[in-house]
């Protein structure tokens, strides 16, 4: 095997995180304004163009998620939607069925003058 080890998972018999391994809303809420705005904050929106960013932006919030908040054992779920902003009124629901006791979301919403977008982060706990 050349240099590279392989790790075998031994079951843990956890039922629920660790105490500095829970999903915290506010700090992934934090994680994905950060992104959001990294990207976002000089772009106007191109029909063409906000397809590409969504893929983009739920690929970069969900490795930002894994290496800035140690929560492993939680299968993250992004959803990105990118709209043009023309003064109209929008609302962006998600129905979600899962442990109310471990599993958790947070979400971020980005506006300005020409368009916006709404990130949002699932958090299942995985056993």
């Amino acid at each position: 095997m050349d240099g590279q080890q392989v790790h075998v998972w031994e079951p843990t018999y956890r039922t629920e995180p660790a105490e500095n391994e829970k999903f915290l809303p506010s700090k992934v809420e934090r994680v994905i304004r950060q992104v959001m705005e990294d990207k976002l904050t000089d772009k106007q929106y191109h029909q063409d163009e906000a397809k590409i960013w969504t893929l983009e932006l739920c690929n970069e919030i969900k490795q930002a998620v894994k290496e800035k908040l140690e929560i492993p054992r939680f299968k993250l779920i992004v959803q990105v939607v990118i709209g043009e902003n023309s003064g109209q009124g929008i609302r962006v629901a998600s129905k979600c069925l899962w442990d109310i006791n471990l599993d958790n979301w947070s979400s971020f919403s980005y506006k300005n003058d020409s368009l916006f977008a709404v990130g949002m982060v699932f958090g299942c706990y995985y056993e």
